[in-house]
């Protein structure tokens, strides 16, 4: 098998392959007793038919059947003999093909474009962390909102005050203000503003009571359309929040004895949010500064295959509600294309950092997996013998020793960062420092 590549540009290849009569005709001869035993001809048994009268009848079938059988064997063949990997469907064009003659075609196709990391200097990228911090204010209004969620719902007599709920009917009316038959909404359930889509109509809303009724205009979709609906009112439920007591304290934590307890575990898990979310900043602006120095060309089919996967989920969390995908498709376009660039990025990175993950770390994965779902052992352990759902999970543990760049991996460029406190949506800087993460050559670690 002969195969000439040719480079379309950074992600399309055209291969050009040749395969001679003597290296595929015993896969025709193949194909030709198969096609033997399927045809029926007059004065013979199946399987039985001459050579000659056989080709002379059906030699363009055999051929047709020869290749449909093969091709695909021998396009992937070539494709490994030069150690290419596309990343969509080839486009196959010009095979020619006879009986005693070679077999050649040309396929196109698009692959992962080779990313070359820039050689940077001193201070050539400058990212910003932030340091989230918090205050006192921050731990009540946490337990706030410990409160609100395990809040009990009171049916009340007197008139709505802002916040209390309306369970009600809603008649959609048309422009003369007269209902429209098969547009009465039971049940509905409105905020009254404190911050809810009634917020600008709620004078209209407070004092309802029972049997009570309001014009309000509601909108009807999400581009913006609104239309007048008649609110009748069933009944007014309000917000029994719990009281900030030992017994609540227990109710949220069993662990815990005290309010001045419970203050202290909201504390500290606001310490961690916070120090995940600078944590998850800072590793996102520096990828962005990555991408932005190194804006590595990609592959149309991969922006694709991402916003095709990625719109499917939009879909899923619609809970099946129709939506335009060509605007899901726009809206998420800069992301797909984002997010591409620096997968191939992060490839090169974890390549000249050399990580890799061992079987031990493999197994001691699916082995804490296990542990914290023993229910499911059994799937699980069945899951990950599957070799794409492996290799999966060493992508994640790849990713994961790729975030600890600083201590997994050689230093390979120096950056600025700017270290600022983030409180009470203030920012300022605090300080600049010179961090070493980077020596001056090119990049080996992944953010």
């Amino acid at each position: 098998m002969k195969v000439k590549t040719k480079n379309i540009n950074d992600y399309t290849i055209e291969i050009n392959v040749d395969i001679p009569w003597t290296e595929i005709e015993s896969d025709f001869e193949i194909s030709l007793r198969k096609f033997s035993k399927k045809v029926k001809m007059p004065g013979f048994r199946s399987g039985k038919i001459p050579r000659d009268r056989l080709l002379g009848q059906f030699q363009a079938n055999i051929e047709a059947e020869f290749l449909d059988s093969n091709f695909q064997k021998y396009y992937l063949t070539a494709i490994n003999q030069e150690s290419l990997s596309p990343v969509n469907k080839a486009e196959v064009k010009d095979i020619q093909f006879h009986m005693n003659e070679d077999l050649s075609f040309l396929a196109v196709f698009e692959v992962e474009p080779e990313v070359k990391l820039p050689k940077l200097k001193k201070n050539t990228l400058s990212v910003q962390r932030t340091d989230y911090v918090h205050d006192d204010q921050d731990i009540e209004d946490a337990i706030m909102q410990l409160r609100k969620a395990n809040a009990s719902m009171s049916t009340v007599e007197d008139g709505a005050i802002e916040g209390d709920y309306l369970v009600c009917t809603l008649q959609k009316l048309d422009d003369s203000g007269v209902a429209i038959i098969g547009k009465k909404f039971e049940k509905q359930y409105l905020r009254v503003g404190n911050g809810s889509f009634t917020d600008n109509q709620k004078d209209k809303m407070i004092g309802l009571k029972p049997g009570g009724s309001a014009r309000l205009r509601l909108p009807v979709n999400q581009d913006g359309g609104d239309a007048d609906y008649e609110l009748t009112v069933g009944k007014v439920e309000r917000e029994v929040l719990p009281e900030l007591n030992v017994e609540f304290v227990k109710q949220i934590n069993p662990n815990l004895d005290s309010i001045d307890s419970l203050r202290l575990d909201v504390e500290k898990k606001i310490i961690e949010n916070f120090k995940e979310r600078s944590k998850t900043a800072y590793e996102r602006d520096l990828s962005d500064a990555l991408i932005e120095k190194t804006n590595p060309s990609f592959a149309p089919s991969m922006v694709e295959y991402y916003l095709t996967n990625l719109i499917e989920d939009v879909k899923k969390q619609n809970s099946g509600e129709p939506l335009d995908d060509e605007k899901v498709r726009e809206h998420y376009m800069p992301l797909a294309e984002r997010n591409v660039k620096w997968y191939a990025i992060r490839n090169k990175l974890i390549d000249h950092g050399g990580l890799e993950v061992s079987r031990d770390d493999l197994n001691a994965e699916i082995q804490r997996l296990v542990e914290a779902n023993t229910s499911s052992e059994k799937e699980i352990r069945k899951f990950y013998k599957k070799p794409s759902n492996k290799k999966k999970i060493q992508d994640d543990l790849i990713e994961e020793l790729d975030r600890l760049y600083p201590d997994k991996i050689e230093p390979t460029f120096e950056t600025e960062v700017k270290d600022i406190f983030y409180r009470a949506g203030q920012v300022s800087v605090v300080r600049k420092l010179k961090q070493m993460h980077m020596d001056k050559q090119e990049l080996q670690n992944n953010v």
